[in-house]
C-alpha cells in the first residue's frame, strides 16, 4: 500500500539561534507538537537528524532521508547562527490523517499563529506526493516537488490538501475540502 510523503518548508522571521522570545516560543510549541503528531494514527515517521540538534539542518546527518536540502528562493543563512528555516519532511498512511493532525489541536493553533514566525511567502509551504510502501523519501524529494508544485500547480507528481490526488493519480477529495467537483473519499 502507497504512503503519502509531506513536504513542508517556511521562512523564519528570525534565525533559529535567535535568543528571543518568539523564537523560544516557536521551538516549545514545535516539539510538542512533534510529539503529539507522533502519536497520531495514520502517522507513519518523519526525519530526524541522528544527533538531534536544533539549528544545525545543513550540517546534520538525516539517514535514510538524504541530505538535508531547501528551496533554491530560500535566501538566508546556512550556518547554526543564521539559519532561519523550518522544514519537515513526513510519511502518513493517507489525505485523511495528515489532514486530522495537521488542522486540530496543537498543530492548527500553531497555523493560527504562523505569521508570528514565518515570512509570508510567494511560494506554497506544503506538498504532498505517493511513494511506494519500502520508499523513504529525501529532502531533495520534496524540494524538487515543492518546486514543481509552485511551477505547475497541483498534479499527482505534486499537490496540496485542496487539489489532491488518490495514488493511481485520479483527483480525489477528503470530505470538507477542496473543489466540490472533485470525488468524495
Amino acid at each position: 500500500m502507497p504512503h503519502l510523503a509531506l513536504y513542508t518548508f517556511g521562512v523564519l522571521k528570525s534565525p533559529l539561534a535567535d535568543p528571543a522570545p518568539l523564537t523560544n516560543e516557536f521551538y516549545d510549541i514545535g516539539e510538542a507538537i512533534y510529539r503529539k503528531i507522533g502519536q497520531h494514527p495514520g502517522y507513519l515517521a518523519h526525519a530526524e537528524a541522528a544527533d538531534g540538534d536544533r539549528g544545525s539542518h545543513f550540517e546534520a546527518d538525516w539517514g535514510a532521508w538524504g541530505e538535508f536540502a531547501v528551496p533554491t528562493w530560500y535566501g538566508k543563512g546556512r550556518t547554526v547562527e543564521t539559519t532561519a528555516l523550518a522544514a519537515t519532511l513526513s510519511l502518513w498512511t493517507g489525505l485523511r490523517p495528515a489532514f486530522d493532525a495537521i488542522y486540530t489541536g496543537l498543530h492548527r493553533e500553531a497555523l493560527n499563529r504562523r505569521y508570528d514566525w514565518f515570512e509570508r511567502a510567494e511560494h506554497p509551504s506544503y506538498v504532498f506526493w505517493w511513494v511506494s510502501d519500502d520508499v523513504i523519501p529525501t529532502w531533495e524529494d520534496g524540494v524538487s516537488r515543492l518546486t514543481h508544485l509552485h511551477d505547475h500547480g497541483s498534479a499527482p507528481h505534486a499537490f496540496t490538501f485542496h487539489h489532491s490526488f488518490a495514488p493511481d493519480g485520479t483527483p480525489t477529495r477528503i470530505k470538507g475540502i477542496g473543489p466540490k467537483s472533485d470525488q468524495v473519499r
